[in-house]
């Protein structure tokens, strides 16, 4: 029960952020883990889900899971999260998915 408690507030003082920079830097706290990175794609885990980083000429410049904190550069096109364990429905369109 004790430990149930401490991951709530755990929980609770976690925050994901972005800050990011005429499109050429971003800063991201609250990573979990990086899952896969190349030069024109970086997926991350985060606090808030599964963010994917779509651009040209992307490196990680600073990486720290401890702290949560990471730095991209290059020039960054897109931004898109998915659901929290990642299982995001593809290739499925709107009307499949309410008459399965």
């Amino acid at each position: 029960m004790e430990d149930k408690k401490m991951n709530k507030s755990l929980s609770r003082e976690s925050i994901h952020n972005i800050i990011m920079e005429n499109r050429e830097k971003m800063s991201v706290s609250g990573v979990l883990d990086v899952e896969s990175f190349d030069e024109e794609t970086i997926i991350l885990h985060t606090e808030q889900g599964v963010l994917i980083v779509k651009g040209e000429d992307l490196h990680i410049n600073k990486l720290n899971i401890e702290s949560g904190e990471l730095i991209i550069d290059g020039i960054i096109d897109s931004l898109t999260y998915t659901d929290q364990d990642g299982t995001r429905s593809k290739g499925m369109s709107f009307f499949s998915k309410i008459f399965r």
